[in-house]
């Protein structure tokens, strides 16, 4: 099993994600910009101002052993349209969560978020070993938990006031999760939705 959290790039079709570094700093304030979705009160999605800072703290959380993270590049024209992370690490399971995710608003609905998960999904069950990938989000955040469930993954719970959003309030969290014996299943979904795509 490969360390959980040696930097990799995974590469598919629509997408390719790098290892996080602060020279994506520029293509990601530029991403974020599509669809100003840091005015989405539920989400977690950074400012343009504020992304060196956010690349900081997570880079920061990489060296702490605590985050693997990405930026996502769209492979049609070599924009960066968003950022992901695994987080969670526990290797004694082993297992990761997905999360820390945002895509800009015109990548959404092209199929790059699902090849995201699908390479993410695959590099953690079948090269990491993993028996379990879990998801996490708002609870109002329906388009995230939407998303979450086409993937394939089970809704285990919620927990309620589980933290602190940016602006204070608590906030209650939808935990979901894909196990290595629903992967095969989970996969062949994933792939048979990525092969409708141009």
């Amino acid at each position: 099993m490969d360390s959980m959290l040696d930097p990799v790039t995974l590469t598919g079709r629509l997408v390719t994600l790098e290892p996080l570094h602060r020279d994506h700093e520029s293509g990601l304030a530029e991403a974020v910009r599509d669809g100003e979705l840091w005015n989405l009160w539920y989400t977690s999605v950074p400012r343009p101002e504020d992304m060196a800072a956010e690349i900081d703290r997570r880079l920061a959380r990489a060296a702490a052993g605590q985050m693997l993270p990405f930026a996502t590049r769209r492979n049609s024209d070599g924009r960066l349209i968003g950022m992901t992370s695994y987080c969670s690490i526990d290797p004694d399971v082993p297992r990761v969560e997905i999360g820390y995710t945002w895509n800009a608003r015109s990548a959404q609905g092209t199929g790059t978020n699902p090849e995201s998960k699908r390479l993410l999904l695959a590099h953690a069950f079948d090269t990491l070993g993993c028996e379990a990938v879990c998801f996490v989000t708002h609870w109002m955040n329906q388009q995230s938990r939407a998303a979450i469930a086409r993937l394939g993954a089970k809704q285990d719970g919620v927990l309620r006031a589980h933290r602190r959003s940016a602006n204070g309030s608590l906030r209650d969290s939808v935990i979901f999760s894909i196990l290595r014996s629903e992967w095969p299943m989970v996969r062949a979904g994933l792939d048979l939705r990525l092969s409708a795509r141009p």
